[in-house]
């Protein structure tokens, strides 16, 4: 079997996660957070729409990991990321991170939201 490097061009990739923490590049990060092309933040959770909204210029897509269980996102967050141009993916964080590792490789515009497990 032939393995090749992956290259991340222009973010950093989750490099693991546990109960109430992330790791991005390296640097653990304690509850919930925001990542993208543009760096980590801490993210206030669904009401804090604001970082959200503000990466409608530099993603396509916005991965939302709610925590150790699939859940729905507020309806309303929902339509204002949709009215804003990004795509929105719900899914557990583990499955949240995989994905969003496996879509930085190719290159893709997308951010990641998280609610730690």
């Amino acid at each position: 079997m032939r393995l090749n490097e992956i290259t991340y061009n222009n973010a950093t990739p989750v490099d693991g996660y546990g109960h109430g923490f992330f790791r991005i590049g390296g640097q653990v990060h304690e509850g919930s957070i925001l990542t993208s092309a543009e760096g980590t933040i801490g993210w206030g959770g669904y009401s804090d729409m604001d970082p959200l909204l503000a990466l409608s210029e530099i993603v396509d897509v916005l991965l939302i990991g709610t925590g150790a269980e699939l859940t729905h996102i507020p309806a309303d967050l929902r339509h204002a990321l949709e009215t804003a141009g990004i795509g929105v993916e719900i899914m557990n964080s583990p499955a949240a991170c995989r994905t969003y590792n496996v879509l930085l490789s190719e290159g893709r515009r997308i951010a990641l939201a998280l609610i730690p497990t």
